[in-house]
């Protein structure tokens, strides 16, 4: 029978130390897992949609790399469609999951790199006096729940994790990092899908860009 070092046998006990105070950390600042009771739903490669400037080619405003997509849009661009009075915008719109009823969430790692300002990163679209029933923007390195409340300050060049519960018909929730950030009524509607990427609101910056990995859909399981 192998025999361990003391060396590694300190080296072992060290590791397990780390563990221990991340995940007592984890619990101290009030972070929990939004996707537990959730089924996590199976996204094919075709449910990504990608809408972006009619005059533009996908590949010069969209790129999918490492399983990381990057999506980037500049404030004198063209809408997504000849006819459309929008601004500009660069979305992946998920297809095969619309839905108007029941509990559904969105989740992914998002990332904005600094300067990118006056922008819709994610939304749920539809709602019945409003074209969404949320947007979560970033406005000089601030996460918002549309233009107010901040949900997180300095979002810049870091990784986070987003959490988007709707309870259609009657909640709104939006974690960050697993933190509960806001939690408001619905906004009506009859049908609604997730998109994220950057489209650009008032006071938006000339070049905007996020990043998104490990993009799920879930449902919550009855």
């Amino acid at each position: 029978m192998a025999s361990i070092s003391i060396g590694a046998l300190s080296c072992l006990l060290s590791i397990f130390q780390l563990i221990n105070m991340a995940d007592q950390a984890s619990f101290a600042s009030g972070a929990i897992d939004p996707t537990e009771g959730f089924v996590s739903l199976k996204l094919n490669p075709s449910d990504f949609s990608v809408q972006r400037p009619y005059d533009v080619p996908q590949d010069e405003r969209h790129s999918f790399q490492n399983g990381i997509h990057k999506l980037w849009v500049y404030s004198t661009d063209k809408p997504h469609s000849p006819t459309s009075k929008t601004k500009p915008r660069t979305e992946i719109r998920i297809l095969g999951h619309d839905y108007s009823s029941g509990v559904w969430q969105f989740e992914g790692y998002g990332y904005v790199p600094a300067g990118t300002s006056g922008v819709s990163l994610m939304q749920i679209f539809g709602a019945s006096q409003h074209a969404t029933t949320l947007m979560v923007r970033v406005y000089d390195g601030s996460l918002t729940y549309y233009r107010d409340p901040v949900l997180v300050r300095n979002i810049y060049n870091k990784w986070f994790r987003l959490n988007v519960i709707h309870d259609v018909g009657k909640s709104v929730k939006v974690y960050i990092d697993g933190i509960l950030k806001y939690e408001g009524p619905d906004r009506g509607g009859k049908s609604h899908y997730f998109k994220f990427g950057v489209y650009a609101q008032e006071d938006d910056s000339h070049y905007m860009e996020s990043r998104w990995k490990d993009i799920k859909v879930l449902k919550k399981g009855n």
